[in-house]
């Protein structure tokens, strides 16, 4: 019976198998070739063009940025959260709901959102002025207030991305058996210390992914940064973008596109090497 029903889990697998070639695997081949020709051949010359561009190193500054800034503070916000919510006794579905909220919001309307919040006219100004504390319209996302503009960007990403983390933690936070902190309890440690050496150790798996995927999305964002700063805060996909549809140079855009996969898959291999979790750790 075995040998005749070998054939049942690839066959099962298959559908998931063709999607990813059709969607995942044809378009990324394709796009690195693209990067790679030109009219001469296989070169590197959009490579070349693409470090030769005014903005690359500002878009590589402001992504990496944004991304040691934001990832941080969210994972951190994300860990909090999940504890409080895990926590509670009665109203726990509703507080993840609440919380959850923005997950359901796309990137370009949570950056048109914080516009309507932070434009010269917005509510923030308005409020402001209304309470005597400015005396005219305040350009918090100019390019003359750059601090203000990445401030407003941070603030934008951590409101909108934050419950993606919060999930992941959440997830991994009910897979720990409450007889660990229930055994330190007894033994009279402190709840830092039960979080610390217990809670921390075994959350290690849904760190290490929450980090991943929060860290990747970090490096190919983009709506919100155009929606709130368009061209005044160059990132890594805001210039693929440029190139593909303005300059409508597909080769350097495709260069982007494969110097973020790259970026992308660095990251994802330090994470896997520093948050390495052997199978005796896990819950």
């Amino acid at each position: 019976m075995p040998a005749r029903t070998s054939w049942i889990p690839y066959a099962l697998i298959a559908p998931s198998v063709a999607f990813l070639g059709a969607l995942f695997l044809v378009p990324l081949v394709q796009t690195i070739w693209l990067s790679f020709a030109t009219a001469d051949g296989l070169t590197l010359a959009n490579y070349e063009r693409m470090t030769g561009d005014l903005n690359f190193s500002l878009a590589v500054r402001n992504t990496f940025l944004l991304t040691l800034v934001v990832v941080p503070i969210q994972v951190a916000l994300a860990l909090a959260m999940a504890t409080m919510v895990s926590k509670l006794e009665k109203g726990r579905d509703l507080a993840l709901w609440i919380l959850t909220i923005p997950l359901g919001i796309s990137d370009l309307a949570a950056g048109l959102a914080w516009l309507a919040l932070l434009q010269n006219t917005g509510y923030l100004n308005s409020a402001l002025y209304a309470l005597g504390l400015i005396s005219g319209p305040v350009g918090w996302l100019s390019q003359e207030t750059p601090w203000s503009l990445f401030a407003a960007i941070v603030l934008a990403e951590i409101w909108r991305a934050t419950a993606i983390v919060l999930v992941i933690l959440i997830a991994g936070l009910q897979l720990i058996p409450k007889e660990f902190a229930e055994a330190a309890e007894i033994f009279g440690a402190k709840p830092w210390t039960r979080f610390r050496k217990i809670t921390l150790p075994l959350l290690k798996p849904s760190l290490q992914s929450a980090l991943i995927l929060r860290t990747v999305l970090a490096f190919e964002v983009f709506a919100v940064v155009y929606a709130l700063g368009g061209r005044n805060f160059p990132v890594l996909a805001g210039e693929a973008y440029t190139w593909q549809n303005e300059n409508q140079n597909y080769g350097v855009a495709a260069a982007y596109a494969v110097l973020i996969m790259g970026i992308s898959l660095a990251a994802t291999a330090v994470y896997l090497r520093v948050l390495k979790t052997r199978p005796e750790q896990l819950p």
